[in-house]
């Protein structure tokens, strides 16, 4: 199924907090999809997040980010906490987002599950368009990046907590939820947003 049909306000999408899909985005926040392309908001700081959850599927979708562009992708997130470590969160990011002198690890730059794994190579085009493919079925999260497999994550075998921006403990990847929402992320800086075209969903029987 094709996720964004209609340009305009996504219809079936809700947006929230960065931090907590608890808690409503800020005030003006709207994502919206121009000639076919969905654009992140404006303020930053936001999800948009399906209303429907999703338990096994093939989402493809291609996605450009300015030069201190972030965004990411969840999966199988619950409509609270954090995605990145509630559910699942597939990282975008420019490595130019983070300041030069933050210790950046492998398992925060795109491609990776944020915090949790790393992808097995970087092949992330910046300011190009990026064709992302990724596989959720059962335990098995498999991600194909610009023609590159880079992630096949078994969850039952990821047991380490990761650690929250706060420093806490967030459950390892084997207690994420199986079944969830979908969604975007908007926390570019420096007045670009996430782009995402061509984004589409298969829901696995």
């Amino acid at each position: 199924m094709n996720l964004f049909p209609e340009d305009g306000v996504p219809k079936g999408w809700l947006v929230r907090d960065w931090s907590d899909l608890r808690k409503q985005p800020p005030a003006g926040a709207q994502w919206k999809v121009e000639g076919g392309v969905l654009v992140g908001s404006d303020p930053r700081g936001t999800w948009l997040v399906s209303e429907k959850e999703f338990g096994d599927f093939v989402l493809e979708f291609e996605w450009k980010l300015g030069e201190r562009g972030n965004s990411g992708c969840a999966l199988r997130a619950p409509l609270f906490g954090d995605p990145a470590f509630d559910g699942l969160e597939l990282q975008m990011v420019d490595p130019r987002y983070y300041p030069p002198e933050q210790l950046v690890t492998p398992a925060e730059l795109a491609g990776s599950l944020y915090k949790a794994v790393a992808p097995t190579k970087q092949v992330f085009k910046p300011v190009e368009w990026n064709k992302c493919q990724i596989t959720c079925q059962g335990a098995r999260v498999k991600v194909v990046l610009n023609g590159e497999p880079i992630l096949d994550v078994n969850l039952e075998e990821q047991t380490t907590p990761t650690k929250r921006h706060d420093g806490t403990d967030a459950p390892p990847l084997k207690a994420r939820p199986r079944k969830g929402h979908i969604g975007f992320q908007e926390l570019s800086r420096g007045g670009g947003h996430v782009m995402i075209r061509n984004a589409r969903l298969k829901v696995l029987e």
